[in-house]
């Protein structure tokens, strides 16, 4: 059955013909856009219509999800539904409240939700375009518009865009539908940010933050690129994309990105700018944090740079004790058990040349296990042994004792070279850097003040608040980007800043063998800059699409390259690393303890000689007396 039919068999009256043919126009429009559809039909048609438009949705296997019919009114649209762009809007003209309902709709007319317009009473082109003229119809809207031309028996499909809302509203014609047959122009599914590309001279508002104002005369030479390096490469990048667009800039200078006000929640510097419609772009490229997200767009990735501590290795000495380092804790084992074998074996040779013959060792003192160990322990250090070997089995012992040791003496002394001139690679982490030796400081700039002040993750805060403030809490860590550099050349000294921008002047000022040893720890953990519009504005995808396009066809990496300096190369070797007090630092503690110990039982020695002295003498007093006494009791016998 047709259209015709069904409604006077089901509802006892027929719909009329125009109806159906824009019924059949509708369900071929609807069928072209390939993807899962939710429908809903917002128009004062009766009940047979709905029911038959129904219908013939279902017969046509159509991809989709729900079909939802009710009157034009504004509760009915889609306001809250996660799925706007599944979302196709049906209106109609001839109904008295859709222009009204067209109006109140405001950012879903372009932004996410598709359109289909009719109009059951009048169908011509002209009339029909002319209901959009006070609209807000901007580029990114996919409306599509049923009209008629005299000279043509089918609909013409048109959809009406304007650049902006004090722009002329344009015209474009898509395709046609005849007898039951529609043909495109182009792909229907088509985004407009490709059949919208040519923007005609239309001009953008981009806003730019300069922090230093020399900053305004070399946007475009490449002169002092390590100033304003975002905003610099940022800048190429927007006049690349407007061109591409054939559309026009005008910038607006800032000097900051723009923090929130706590009790308006609006912002100033850049972001004010986007969000009081001061400015289309975000011409530099921005963090992104949670509070920003309600107000901006992020779109692309434009500037692969990170803000990290940049620092030189320092000495191995700085972050170990050198002297333990040279050989594995199996080979000090060894070390160990084989000065307390020697030592036994020796204790052992001289108790049996004690004993049985007439060897003695500048005394007939008994041999014991101090003497023989603290013996190899000085034969070990290279100090020689005090005593001299007198039999065969002694000479063999000793003998063997200091080829061993020697080879070992020699393998160390040779390590503790090599060591104090390596760099140490135990700086690995935020963790690492709060608990070494390293001052810490960074950039003097904005963002790196707002995110230091406020970072809530305990290591991170630590830094901030014990390396980067002093005793009085006042910030003396933020410094000049060339005066932080130079520290990081004299040593043990990390700077929080832009990797590329600190680089260049590395490159520039560094001797080669001062480019070893850099080292970089991650401190902000966020993810790369991007580059920012309006809130849902309509030049959203077309922004987007057009950025990408400049990642692909090297834009964005070439001025990068122009702009951004890597690490530079060691190529220079590293050069002599004179000896200094950190180097042998343990050493010194070790012999201030010996001296300690030596003192201590030095004293002990003399407190208990002193003792034994005055006990002695009380007992030859005692003895004395007590003989004395005796000798009395024996002359009066």
């Amino acid at each position: 059955m047709n259209l015709l039919t069904w409604s006077i068999f089901l509802f006892g009256f027929p719909i009329s013909i125009a109806s159906a043919s824009h019924f059949g126009a509708i369900e071929v429009i609807l069928g072209y856009l390939k993807i899962p559809l939710e429908v809903s039909i917002l128009t004062c048609w009766n009940e047979s219509e709905k029911f038959i438009f129904w219908k013939n949705l279902f017969d046509r296997n159509l991809p989709i999800r729900s079909i939802r019919m009710s009157a034009e009114e504004i509760y009915a649209l889609p306001w809250n539904d996660p799925h706007q762009h599944y979302s196709v809007i049906v209106v109609d003209l001839a109904c008295p409240n859709t222009k009204s309902l067209i109006k109140a709709s405001d950012q879903m007319l372009y932004y996410h939700v598709k359109w289909i317009v009719v109009n059951t009473n009048e169908s011509d082109c002209d009339s029909v375009v002319q209901d959009f003229q006070d609209l807000h119809v901007l580029i990114s809207n996919e409306i599509f518009i049923l009209c008629k031309l005299e000279s043509y028996e089918g609909y013409i499909i048109k959809q009406v865009y304007r650049y902006s809302r004090d722009t002329n509203l344009i015209q474009e014609t898509i395709g046609w539908w005849q007898h039951g047959v529609l043909e495109f122009k182009s792909a229907p599914n088509q985004p407009v940010s490709i059949r919208r590309r040519n923007l005609n001279g239309f001009q953008f508002r981009a806003s730019l933050v300069i922090t230093n104002n020399a900053s305004l005369n070399h946007l475009e030479d490449y002169r002092d690129k390590h100033v304003d390096t975002i905003t610099k490469k940022n800048y190429f990048l927007t006049k690349y994309m407007v061109e591409s667009l054939n559309a026009t800039v005008r910038f607006s200078y800032v000097k900051s990105w723009g923090y929130p006000d706590p009790k308006t929640n609006r912002f100033d510097g850049m972001i004010g700018e986007l969000q009081t419609d001061t400015a289309d772009l975000g011409g530099s490229a921005l963090f992104f944090t949670t509070s920003r997200i309600k107000v901006i767009d992020y779109l692309s990735m434009t500037t692969p740079t990170r803000a990290k501590f940049i620092f030189r290795s320092p000495k191995l000495s700085v972050t170990d004790n050198v002297f333990v380092l040279p050989f594995s804790g199996t080979v000090w084992l060894c070390i160990i058990s084989f000065i307390v074998l020697s030592g036994c074996l020796l204790l052992a040779i001289m108790l049996v040349e004690y004993h049985y013959t007439t060897i003695r060792y500048g005394s007939n003192v008994r041999p014991t296990l101090m003497d023989t160990l603290l013996n190899m322990f000085g034969t070990s250090c290279q100090q020689g042994s005090y005593l001299e070997p007198k039999s065969l089995p002694a000479r063999c012992l000793i003998l063997l004792s200091l080829v061993v040791l020697m080879f070992l003496y020699a393998s160390y002394s040779a390590n503790i070279v090599a060591l104090i001139q390596s760099p140490s690679r135990k700086i690995q982490n935020v963790e690492d850097l709060l608990n070494s030796r390293l001052e810490v400081g960074a950039e003097d700039t904005v963002y790196n003040k707002y995110y230091f002040a406020h970072e809530t993750e305990k290591v991170r805060k630590a830094l901030y608040e014990r390396k980067m403030k002093n005793r009085e809490g006042a910030l003396t860590g933020f410094i000049s980007l060339e005066k932080g550099v130079e520290r990081i050349r004299q040593g043990l000294y990390a700077f929080n800043v832009e990797v590329g921008v600190c680089y260049k002047l590395i490159s520039e000022t560094y001797q080669e063998d001062e480019k070893c040893g850099l080292q970089e720890i991650e401190y902000l953990n966020i993810i790369d800059p991007y580059y920012a519009i309006q809130k849902n504005s309509s030049f959203k995808e077309l922004i987007k699409v057009t950025l990408f396009r400049l990642r692909e066809y090297g834009m964005q990496d070439r001025e990068q390259s122009m702009l951004y300096t890597k690490k530079p190369t060691c190529s220079g070797g590293s050069s002599f690393i004179p000896v200094s007090i950190v180097d042998v630092r343990p050493a010194l503690i070790l012999l201030a303890w010996g001296f300690g110990i030596a003192c201590a039982a030095l004293i002990v020695e003399k407190v208990w000689f002193k003792l034994r002295i005055r006990q002695q003498n009380s007992t030859r007093v005692l003895f004395k007396r007590s003989s004395i006494h005796r000798l009395r009791i024996g002359s009066v016998y």
